[in-house]
């Protein structure tokens, strides 16, 4: 089959939309959760902005898909395109903010951008960071991906996405979101030192398997295959909130394992900080809020 890219942001059915569309006189618009926590509804709520690219790979030939708006492109341009957008451009934006958008309390992923603090957050990650590594995939301008989504997807009110859907399943995916730029800074420089945005996002991410917000209260888990056993490696082993001194080295298993992060994080140089960052961000009620306006001041 011919390799593809899709990009266009569609949360789960909201509550909202379906009221509206009551309203307009629509039958039936029930939203129902499965056995697997999943979402369903006759109607799906999605952004105006949409990015499809194709392999042009088609033996039997094809419809004029560039009349739709659609990128046809060599397998290769595919793949660029792919890694720009999961390894520099939205997806790394998404797993960093997403923890922090849990502990602080937000509902909504346009009001987790509009947030000082996490607002600078994915300016480091994605604009300041990745796009030093970036591969420019030639018929996408990262520049002009990046912009759009800084400025008009992420901010964009209508579209119900949530923190709670970003971290779903997000220790699946650290090593493509954080790992590629993660690695290619270490190949580049050395090690991966000059990192800011990831490590905040990965310590953010850790401390959010922690179960409790800032305002120290209790939250659930959105769905990950690892929860369990990270939440062993931090709880059992004696990790407490208001108790920084709690911490010893009781996340180095999770920090130096490859099969997360795709690399050895403290031979990457960054596991170190990591471990400072999240110290600090169990120090007690609010210390969340206080790290990352320490880290993240301008």
């Amino acid at each position: 089959f011919p390799w593809t890219m899709i990009d266009k942001i569609t949360p789960r059915p909201d509550e909202n939309v379906r009221d509206m569309l009551i309203k307009d006189g629509m039958e039936d618009m029930d939203i129902v959760v499965t056995d697997k926590r999943t979402y369903i509804a006759p109607f799906v709520n999605a952004e105006a902005p949409q990015y499809l690219v194709v392999e042009d790979s088609f033996p039997n030939g094809r419809p004029a898909f560039e009349e739709a708006g659609i990128y046809v492109t060599d397998r290769e341009t595919v793949n660029a395109s792919e890694r720009m957008k999961v390894t520099v451009c939205l997806n790394p934006i998404h797993s960093a903010l997403g923890p922090y958008g849990v502990l602080l309390g937000y509902h909504r992923f346009s009001d987790v951008i509009a947030d000082r603090e996490l607002n600078r957050l994915a300016g480091l990650v994605g604009p300041k960071e990745g796009m030093q590594v970036v591969i420019d995939p030639g018929i996408l301008s990262p520049e002009a991906f990046m912009e759009e989504l800084m400025t008009k997807r992420f901010p964009n009110p209508y579209i119900p996405d949530t923190p709670e859907r970003l971290c779903t399943d997000i220790s699946q995916g650290l090593s493509v979101r954080f790992g590629v730029t993660i690695k290619a800074f270490t190949a580049r420089d050395g090690n991966a030192g000059k990192l800011l945005g990831i490590p905040l996002g990965i310590a953010g991410w850790l401390r959010y398997l922690m179960g409790v917000t800032d305002e120290l209260k209790a939250y659930e888990l959105a769905p990950d295959p690892l929860n369990p056993q990270l939440r062993k490696e931090l709880l059992s082993e004696g990790v407490k909130i208001g108790d920084p001194d709690s911490l010893k080295d009781q996340l180095r298993p999770i920090l130096s394992n490859t099969s997360i992060f795709g690399i050895d994080l403290y031979e990457a140089g960054i596991g170190e900080r990591i471990e400072e960052i999240f110290r600090e961000e169990i120090a007690g009620k609010g210390a969340v809020r206080r790290t990352l306006e320490k880290y993240l001041a301008k």
